[in-house]
């Protein structure tokens, strides 16, 4: 147990612990998320607060300050640009360590430590969805519904009487139409075979088929009775 430790060595001389948070610091400003341990992440968190602070207030002394513990002049113009405009606002707590379970190899606790405003995932001051409701609404819909299927239920009825009636005039109606429509083509037959043969004519060659019939039968008579005649002679 070591009494009045104020600062995390994480195994590292000064030197290299300071190159390395600013190392950590600028690769945090520049994509707003890094994996690292969770001891790293706690003394990251400390190390990088204070400096973005000191950049909400954009001064000459300032940038040199925040430029000393960094060591790059692209980290530093970043941080005075789009990073302080975003946190201009929060009052502190820039950053938020997640534990992400252990380290495959030494089995070390393992932490994602990110800044506030850039995760779109936990703002939670979203703007809130107006909802625009009316007094009495659900009363009134409440009211509505049996109106409805009382409308749609007169609606099936008088469909279906209609379809009825309807199917029956039909019915009533279809064999007459075919009896009256046999009659007129029996007629029509009738009147076009009476306008091809007029009856003078059909007469007329009755009583001709008559006469050849009466004159055959006379020659007929004659050439019997002749034969007759001349057996007998004989």
């Amino acid at each position: 147990m070591r009494h009045g430790k104020k600062i995390a060595h994480l195994g590292r001389t000064a030197s290299h612990r300071k190159a390395m948070m600013a190392n950590m610091a600028s690769s945090l400003i520049e994509h707003k998320r890094i994996n690292t341990t969770v001891a790293k992440a706690k003394a990251l968190k400390k190390f990088v607060e204070p400096l973005i602070t000191k950049a909400k207030s954009d001064t000459t002394h300032n940038r040199r300050v925040v430029f000393s513990a960094l060591r790059n002049k692209y980290a530093v113009s970043e941080l005075f640009r789009d990073i302080a405009e975003k946190v201009a606002d929060r009052p502190g707590g820039y950053t938020r360590i997640i534990k992400v379970g252990s380290r495959m190899g030494d089995n070390a606790s393992m932490a994602m430590i990110e800044l506030v405003d850039f995760n779109d995932t936990y703002v939670t001051n979203k703007p809130a969805k107006k909802r625009s409701r009316r007094r009495g609404g659900k009363k009134k819909a409440a009211a509505a519904a049996p109106a409805a299927v009382a409308a749609e239920a007169t609606e099936e009825l008088t469909e279906e009487v209609v379809d009825t009636v309807a199917t029956e005039e039909v019915k009533e109606e279809t064999p007459l139409t075919e009896a009256a429509a046999e009659k007129e083509e029996k007629a029509e037959k009738a009147e076009k075979v009476e306008e091809a043969v007029p009856v003078e004519d059909v007469k007329f060659e009755k009583q001709e088929d008559a006469a050849e019939d009466s004159s055959a039968s006379a020659d007929q008579a004659e050439q019997n009775d002749e034969e007759s005649k001349d057996d007998a002679a004989e």
